[in-house]
């Protein structure tokens, strides 16, 4: 078939990939000069399938009004009248309970787990630098609350299978030596041996050539006007001044992709939840992560490139505003500075901003809609990176007519209708 791509962030460039390993013609078409310039470019650097875990979750409401009335507050609501975060917020507050976080998680970590393992495959098929490690993720706690808050979390990887460690203090810093230098500020944490770290930006990057040697075709500074609905079907995709046609069409467009759907009586409840990163040169080893280490307490991840750090982290619901502010920068800082100290060089960090898609139940919408010729793959949060390679390869299966490696319930769209 001819299929065309909407969008070249990672969820784009690998579900481009697969569709043309499958035997298809494909074009991708973004408004950037190049791929993965948008939320992929400098996220927080973890594949973490075990840390998969949706914002919506018991006690959450309470947590997120301590949380913004904090200095270092790692979530912001935009105080204005928008009911399109009226409605997103209902819906997450309605997945606040203990049995829709059971089920949401287990769904995520079902993407994720599988992901991951495509992710294995795929690094055995083509060499790609992405400054990739294996060494894990550690989520440490600073509160004996937080030890008893994970034991929920801790059950649920059990009943999944998820390889997981709870460390004491020593265990900690076992796993993440630079933290013997602040051993008195963390009494324990949660470590998941199977996550991984990677540079997104670079992965995609290098994915786009090995794309192109498939023969996919990469349509840059092209802006997307609208999908053309006529006949029940989706028959073309109008830019600026000319259609895109093709057989079947595939919604990646992250945070804009409900825009896009709703011009064709798609509701999709995805919201842009803004975060921030630094990226810092390493200027001591021994004071730097190995791998990612989770602070729970700051909802902030610190995670090692091979000679850089990436910070990421905050939360704010203020639409599709990109403006960096300043005030932001400060819960980066302070993690890094408070945990890895004198490890990476501050006054050289690289300051970004992006907008990462949100479900309010933290699954992605993936597969098929009401169109027989239009697919989703968007939605993923926080964990596009770590559902990147699963997702492309599932919604490739399905629109090739393939049965998927994993159980595809709950998945789609229609849990929305």
């Amino acid at each position: 078939m001819k299929i065309v791509v909407l969008g070249s962030g990672v969820i784009g460039v690998t579900n481009a990939y697969f569709l043309a390993k499958a035997g298809h013609e494909v074009t991708v078409v973004d408004r950037q000069p190049a791929a993965a310039l948008e939320t992929s470019y400098a996220n927080a650097g973890q594949i973490s399938p075990g840390y998969s875990s949706p914002w919506s979750a018991p006690g959450v409401p309470l947590k997120a009004v301590k949380w913004m009335m904090q200095d270092l507050a790692p979530l912001r609501i935009q105080p204005a009248l928008d009911p399109v975060l009226f409605k997103w917020m209902t819906k997450m507050l309605g997945n606040c309970t203990e049995s829709a976080y059971r089920v949401n998680k287990s769904r995520m970590l079902r993407v994720a787990e599988y992901s991951r393992d495509s992710m294995n495959e795929l690094n055995d098929e083509v060499s790609i630098d992405y400054d990739q490690r294996f060494g894990g993720t550690l989520q440490v706690f600073r509160t004996e609350k937080q030890v008893v808050s994970s034991k929920a979390d801790v059950a649920i990887l059990k009943e999944c299978g998820v390889r997981h460690e709870v460390l004491d203090r020593q265990g900690c810093i076992d796993a993440e030596p630079a933290l013997a230098h602040v051993k008195e500020k963390i009494i324990g944490g949660l470590r998941l041996p199977g996550d991984g770290t990677g540079d997104c930006f670079k992965f995609t990057q290098g994915l786009v050539a090995e794309c192109e040697k498939l023969g996919v075709t990469f349509m840059y500074n092209t802006d997307i006007k609208g999908l053309i609905l006529e006949a029940g079907k989706i028959q073309g995709v109008q830019l600026a001044s000319e259609v895109l046609k093709a057989d079947s069409y595939v919604m990646a467009l992250g945070s804009y992709s409900p825009i896009m759907l709703g011009k064709v009586g798609i509701k999709l409840p995805v919201y842009p939840v803004k975060g921030y990163s630094l990226t810092l040169p390493i200027i001591d080893e021994s004071r730097a992560p190995v791998s990612t280490v989770m602070d729970e307490t700051y909802k902030i991840a610190v995670t090692r490139f091979n000679d850089r750090i990436r910070v990421g982290g905050t939360a704010e619901l203020t639409g599709y505003d990109m403006s960096l502010k300043a005030k932001r920068r400060n819960n980066v800082d302070f993690v890094v500075g408070d945990l890895f100290a004198g490890g990476g060089d501050l006054e050289k960090a690289e300051f970004w901003t992006g907008l990462r898609p949100m479900t309010p139940d933290g699954t992605p919408v993936l597969g098929a809609t009401k169109y027989p010729n239009l697919f989703l793959n968007t939605g993923h949060g926080t964990l596009g990176w770590t559902m990147a390679v699963g997702s492309a390869r599932y919604v490739s299966d399905i629109i090739s007519g393939r049965k998927p490696d994993i159980d595809p319930s709950g998945l789609g769209i229609e849990r929305y209708v």
